[in-house]
């Protein structure tokens, strides 16, 4: 393993070392700041009970991220095909991202009833906006003369969107990829801090609500971790099915 690969890992456990010192050295009591060899304990006593809360919050992120996904895309690509409906959509866009979502929570909750289907409509409002933006800056970013070349090849738009813009948004579309994924997680919790009976967030409501702090970090240290997770997966599909594309290249192979 090279050493930019063990940076990141030596970098975590330094930070975890010097929590634990500082808490067990100032005496920090454990209701304000426990220390990381305690909130494990605590992890470890009840993982049935944390494995279970982290299964439901991980279903409503990947709900959620999905139907970014799937919603997102397209979208981008019929913003960036005519500037007219880029006009008409990115406003209405703007504004559903500026409205708070732990306002629109209760609200989604009353329309919709107490179920999972609230939750990932907030975990997709969350995370399209930026994969929306960073699509249409993609498949923008192909190079005029490119573009004017496929127009007297005779390509039509259609041919254009998806043999010339497509393959240059690539990287960018995979940088909107992995902050969706970090902020579908994101958008989980601010869900189930508005109205749950299971997941990470209500866990985190619950164990404050009784002092449980330990418990409370144990479930961040694990929303840290998928969030992280998520990321490190979308990375490794982009190296996998596009290995030519990198964030600081931008060759694109031959059609």
């Amino acid at each position: 393993m090279s050493r930019s690969n063990l940076t990141g890992p030596l970098a975590v456990v330094l930070v975890f070392a010097l929590w634990e010192g500082c808490v067990r050295g100032f005496g920090i009591r454990e209701f304000l700041l426990p220390a990381p060899s305690v909130i494990a304990s605590e992890a470890w006593s009840i993982w049935p009970t944390l494995l279970r809360h982290t299964l439901s919050t991980l279903t409503t992120v990947l709900l959620g991220f999905a139907a970014a996904v799937l919603i997102s895309l397209p979208l981008a690509m019929v913003i960036a095909a005519s500037p007219l409906i880029s006009a008409a959509i990115y406003p209405l866009l703007v504004i559903t991202q500026s409205i708070p979502k732990v306002a629109l929570a209760p609200i989604l909750i009353v329309a919709l009833g107490a179920n999972e289907l609230p939750r990932v409509i907030v975990t997709f409002l969350v995370a399209f906006f930026p994969l929306v933006v960073a699509s249409v800056a993609g498949l923008l970013a192909a190079p005029p003369e490119l573009i004017e070349l496929g127009r007297a090849c005779r390509a039509g738009r259609v041919q254009q969107m998806l043999r010339i813009r497509l393959p240059y948004a690539v990287p960018f579309v995979f940088g909107g990829l992995k902050v969706a994924a970090a902020l579908s997680v994101v958008g989980a919790v601010v869900a189930e801090f508005v109205g749950a009976d299971a997941g990470l967030g209500y866990l985190i409501q619950t164990s404050m609500a009784f002092f449980r702090t330990p418990l409370a970090f144990a479930a961040v240290v694990v929303l840290a971790m998928m969030g992280m997770a998520l990321f490190v997966l979308v990375g490794l599909a982009e190296r996998v099915l596009f290995p030519w594309s990198t964030s600081s290249n931008t060759a694109i192979p031959a059609a």
